[in-house]
């Protein structure tokens, strides 16, 4: 088979005339190049493709002016020119910033060099020099009291605690028989208390841990003044805001239980327009004031309010005697002529005055007789 297939092959090609064959030759060439350069240009005709896709995505992806965006109001054009100022000026803010830290170095530096502020605490909690005298606020008439008058007393408490902390010379601070409503409102309202330092705060009552010829009871209804304050002793404050409705309950207290009793020198030093009760933080302040100067009234005229119209009695003295004197004055403007009268009567009436004198005599010996 193989040899006729070959000679019909050449009685073909022989029979083929030089131009027929040099046509079929140039066809065989031109399928040839035709097959290697199809997948060439099929794989240039798909990255044409994905491109042409690409920008059309493109196209599609980005906003058409005039249907998405929506014109930009002043508000929002503001806001956004003082972000841009904003990140502008960073740099700016950075830089400040370095100058006020630089600055502030500097001032502790200089504070700390010459050591003069007064107002620098932990300068002067080096200088603190303990008291051990004791100062207890009584709570244990927390029954007698409304939640009004209770935050009241919740808040001279925390003043006294304050001052304590800032004192030259610190008491021994107590605060006993503590609970009930001022023990809720504390833990409402003020949770730190459980952090206090330099205080005692005990539930049970002071006579319980203090030895009763220790204690003394500052009542205003006590006769007795104190004339200086025992650092060995314990003075206890009665911790009532019942705007006067307890007239003499403290005092009474302290003498049912025996307990020595007292009040501050205020009427020796002071004339006020309102009554002599103050305050438990103004009690406490006027005790931490006279520890450090030694002077009642400097600490009653550095610690009383202004409303309570305090006038030192040297003052009140003065300006009794003046007031005095200004009458006397006034009386003795017609001294002349009353002068010359009395000094007439004087003269023409010795007389007269020895009869009144018998006559009243009489008068009085039949009045003491027996009816």
């Amino acid at each position: 088979m193989k040899t006729i297939t070959r000679r019909l092959c050449v009685g073909v090609l022989s029979s083929l005339t030089t131009p027929r064959l040099l046509a079929f030759q140039f066809f065989q060439r031109h399928q040839i190049m035709s097959s290697e350069m199809l997948p060439a240009f099929t794989e240039s005709s798909n990255v044409e493709r994905k491109q042409s896709l690409s920008e059309d995505q493109e196209k599609s992806q980005k906003p058409r002016l005039g249907e998405e965006f929506e014109p930009i109001s002043k508000r929002q054009m503001k806001k956004l020119i003082k972000q841009k100022q904003w990140e502008e000026q960073r740099e700016l803010r950075k830089q400040k910033r370095k100058e006020k830290r630089k600055r502030k170095q500097l001032e502790r530096q200089c504070q700390l060099e010459s050591n003069v502020d007064g107002n620098d605490r932990k300068r002067i909690r080096r200088d603190v020099v303990h008291s051990t005298l004791r100062l207890i606020i009584d709570c244990s008439f927390d029954s007698l009291m409304v939640l009004k008058d209770i935050k009241k007393l919740h808040k001279q408490i925390q003043r006294c605690y304050a001052e304590n902390r800032r004192a030259l010379h610190p008491v021994q601070f107590y605060l006993t028989s503590h609970g009930g409503q001022l023990k809720k409102n504390m833990d409402e309202n003020d949770k730190g208390w459980v952090n206090w330092k330099d205080i005692h705060i005990k539930a049970e009552h002071y006579s319980e841990f203090i030895k009763k010829e220790d204690l003394i009871y500052l009542t205003s209804d006590s006769p007795n003044v104190l004339k200086e304050l025992d650092e060995s002793k314990a003075y206890v404050i009665g911790g009532l805001v019942d705007h006067n409705h307890h007239k003499g309950l403290t005092y009474k207290q302290a003498s049912d239980h025996g307990i020595d009793h007292a009040q501050l020198p205020l009427g020796n030093f002071v004339k006020m327009n309102s009554r002599k009760v103050l305050a438990i933080n103004h009690v406490f302040e006027i005790i931490l004031e006279y520890l450090e100067t030694k002077d009642w009234q400097e600490a009653f005229f550095t610690i009383l309010p202004q409303r309570k119209g305090a006038v030192p009695t040297d003052k009140t003295c003065e300006s009794s005697s003046h007031d005095k004197t200004s009458v006397r004055v006034e009386d003795g403007l017609d001294s002349d002529s009353s002068e010359e009268e009395s000094s007439r009567n004087e003269l023409e009436s010795p007389h007269e005055e020895e009869k009144q004198d018998k006559e009243n005599s009489n008068e009085s010996t039949v009045n003491s007789m027996p009816h």
